[in-house]
């Protein structure tokens, strides 16, 4: 069978083979962005992982030392998607092997562009700061991106492709993306706290564990599709569903008495803050390179 060509033929490499490495690599070959096996998954001990991956996917993965040195040295695209606790030794690692031109793509959750290239010791190195949520792994997910300076229109093309092959992409100053994971970082976390009430809710009313998740999910999901195929903002359409001294007019004031709304909205804000914290004090535990 005739190979066509693929909108990235450069080799990726993943430092890390985690659910999100996994999720990203899986709608790239699902959406023929790369050939299987241009991908390569590393990580430090775990072989069943990176055999499972290839099984599954047909993509390349070593724990091995040498290999993985080779894979890091060689790949134009380097992806860093292990844990937070890890980044330093990892990036101090793979400060000593990559070229300038190498594109490090970062999933690290806190970790600042300055902050990266400090640890790779390499204060101009092309950087792409991105922030994925869980739904990247069915290919509906948001990811914001940030960029360093440096990168070519090339390489911004090259990540914005990487992303889009798992859902929406946002580009945004980096100031910014603390507040992209209030919204869709968290998000979807509130969305499945409301999940839970309706279905509990149901459940009082009488209806089977099978019926109340079936129902909240098709609501939910009809709810969101609608807002995305009639154009219209989520308030008008919520107006046109609610009659005056109606059931759902009934159901909203009670949601009022709690401030629903401003809940929401506070907890976002609070989600955001929490995230700009939580990257200052892993920044703090980290060791600075003195070569950026």
């Amino acid at each position: 069978m005739t190979q066509t060509r693929m909108l990235i033929e450069d080799r990726i490499c993943f430092f890390g083979a985690g659910s999100m490495a996994e999720a990203v690599a899986r709608g790239l070959i699902a959406r023929a962005v790369i050939a299987p096996n241009r991908i390569t998954f590393l990580n430090r001990s775990d072989k069943a992982r990176l055999e499972a991956l290839t099984e599954r996917y047909g993509t390349v993965g070593t724990n091995e030392a040498d290999e993985k040195e080779e894979a890091l040295r060689t790949s134009p695209i380097v992806i860093l998607a292990m844990k937070p606790k890890d980044a330093a030794e990892a990036l101090n690692q793979l400060g000593a092997l990559i070229g300038p031109d190498t594109m490090v793509v970062s999933m690290i959750a806190g970790l600042s562009i300055a902050t990266l290239r400090s640890l790779l010791g390499r204060a101009e190195q092309p950087v792409v700061r991105t922030m994925p949520n869980t739904s990247s792994s069915i290919g509906l997910g948001v990811t914001g991106i940030s960029y360093s300076e440096g990168l070519s229109d090339e390489q911004r093309r090259t990540a914005r492709v990487l992303f889009e092959a798992v859902g929406l992409v946002v580009e945004t100053d980096e100031h910014k993306i603390d507040n992209l994971t209030g919204i869709s970082g968290s998000g979807p976390a509130y969305v499945y706290y409301m999940m839970e009430a309706l279905m509990e809710a149901a459940k009082i009313g009488g209806l089977t564990d099978e019926q109340a998740r079936e129902m909240t999910i098709q609501t939910v999901l009809g709810a969101a599709q609608m807002v995305r195929e009639t154009g219209e903002e989520p308030a008008e359409l919520r107006r046109k569903v609610t009659s005056p001294n109606g059931a759902t007019q009934a159901a909203i004031e009670k949601l009022d008495e709690s401030d629903f709304y401003g809940a929401v909205v506070r907890a976002a804000q609070r989600c955001s803050e929490r995230s700009a914290e939580m990257g200052r004090e892993l920044e703090d535990k980290l060791p600075k390179s003195g070569q950026a």
